[in-house]
């Protein structure tokens, strides 16, 4: 018997993930490498309140004229556009990436961030689980 996989199986765990009391420059220093896109903000439970981008990091603290010492990333995050639900079949979760053009998604569980489902893992995940099982003779 075959099952669906569920984002949960597809996910990056342990998003980059920060408390909206943390700075503009923790964030900053995390938003460093070339490879991570967001930092993401929660609450004292886990809650996704925020997504911080680089973007926003200039557009609000340094053209804002701020301290990002000072400057706490919960006052200047947006609300994420979009989440998954860590059960959402992967196929569902596929086509919503697609319809939105969506590269990267938060995961969440009852509320809390769990994960974050990259488009590309995704892609590579379906396609390893569309390969031919082998024929039998």
């Amino acid at each position: 018997m075959s099952t669906v996989g569920r984002v949960r199986d597809a996910m990056i765990t342990e998003p980059r993930a920060l408390p909206a009391t943390a700075s503009a420059q923790e964030a900053g220093e995390i938003l460093s490498p070339a490879e991570v896109r967001a930092v993401y903000v929660i609450d004292d439970d886990g809650a996704l309140t925020g997504v911080l981008t680089r973007k926003t990091l200039v557009t609000e603290v340094v053209a804002g004229g701020l301290d990002p010492r000072t400057t706490q990333i919960g006052g200047i995050a947006e609300a994420p556009l979009y989440t998954l639900d860590a059960d959402t079949p992967l196929d569902d979760a596929f086509r919503f990436l697609e319809e939105n053009d969506a590269e990267r998604v938060p995961v969440v569980e009852h509320g809390r961030l769990v994960g974050v489902l990259s488009r590309s893992v995704l892609g590579r995940r379906l396609a390893e689980d569309d390969e031919p099982d082998e024929i039998e003779e």
